[in-house]
């Protein structure tokens, strides 16, 4: 079955092996007033404590490693190069700078601040692009001529993908009797791991995307069952998930995700509230997604039988500049 697909359970697993002695196995929390509000048992894994405040780190360290061997073997891969919103760059910048690599992130002119300096804090130099699929598709090739780089897509690459997807292999040993798994969806690559090692291995649990309304490419797609992108750049707080699911992506999404489940910004921000609040966990809203979801009253319309269900909060990397209450740091002179 999984042959087809760019990525499979025996990479996932690959992926695991050379990663595990630097990511963090995440913890699975629970908290009373979730399972209450969801009426069902909400496991939470929080990638928000992975290294670089998100999932990230797992398919960035991945891929980057592939190039230091291919570097060993005295093959020319000068840099590495990427666009992303914001947590895949400072990933790809810490991947790169561990293994001695100079990175290069294209990012979307109007992502967090807080993201842009954390890219530059991991030693990467930020390339700044128009907020739209196409800018950012032009810039890195740009980019990639003038440096001779090499390109690690955020969520096309297959050993970017293959990364994510141990926190698939993680939920099904700490939630053993996990019966629905939901996974915010952007670009796709870390529902699509996760769905790869789950699905060939416990193809009884189900795999639900979470996504904005406002940035509905994967509902749209999996309902007329072609690749169909947002036909521009979406307007929502979850700055995460902005970006369509790809090519590489769709047929894992298309054959393996059992359904997509959209939510307002509304619920979004509720959910994210609801984290912070309740459970001491600071998300960022692109995280607030799946709670948002299992929150949602068309997911708690699902069978009752659907008891124990793990909610992936991706990401901490919280934009606290757009709090306004919040005072701004002070810049040393």
């Amino acid at each position: 079955m999984e042959s087809q697909y760019c990525v499979s359970l025996a990479s996932v697993q690959k992926a695991h092996m050379v990663i595990c002695d630097v990511v963090h196995q995440t913890p699975v929390l629970t908290n009373s007033t979730l399972d209450k509000r969801a009426d069902r048992k909400i496991f939470l894994k929080c990638e928000l404590f992975q290294k670089t405040g998100s999932f990230k780190i797992r398919g960035a360290l991945n891929a980057v490693s592939s190039l230091s061997a291919r570097r060993q073997n005295g093959e020319d891969v000068r840099a590495v190069v990427t666009h992303s919103s914001g947590n895949h760059g400072q990933a790809l910048a810490l991947a790169a700078q561990m293994q001695g690599i100079p990175s290069y992130v294209v990012v979307p002119r109007n992502a967090p601040a807080c993201k842009k300096a954390a890219i530059l804090e991991y030693g990467a130099q930020i390339v700044e692009c128009e907020p739209s699929d196409q800018s950012r598709t032009e810039t890195v090739s740009k980019v990639i001529m003038e440096t001779q780089g090499i390109l690690i897509h955020s969520n096309q690459d297959p050993l970017v993908i293959a990364g994510q997807g141990t926190i698939g292999l993680e939920i099904l040993q700490q939630v053993p009797d996990v019966q629905a798994v939901v996974v915010p969806v952007g670009g796709g690559g870390m529902i699509s791991g996760i769905a790869v090692a789950i699905k060939t291995q416990r193809p009884q649990v189900k795999i639900y995307a979470a996504e904005p309304e406002n940035a509905d490419d994967c509902y749209r797609s999996k309902q007329c069952g072609c690749l169909t992108p947002n036909a521009s750049p979406p307007v929502t707080v979850a700055d995460g998930v902005k970006t369509s699911i790809g090519e590489k992506t769709w047929p894992i999404i298309r054959d393996l995700v059992d359904d997509v489940f959209t939510v307002s910004e509304e619920e979004i921000k509720q959910a994210t509230r609801l984290m912070w609040e309740r459970a001491k966990l600071v998300i960022e809203p692109t995280a607030g997604l799946g709670v948002a979801v299992v929150l949602s009253r068309r997911f708690r319309d699902l069978p009752g039988n659907l008891h124990n269900v793990c909610v992936v909060l991706c990401g901490g990397n919280v934009d606290l500049d757009s709090l306004e209450w919040l005072p701004r740091p002070e810049v040393a002179e």
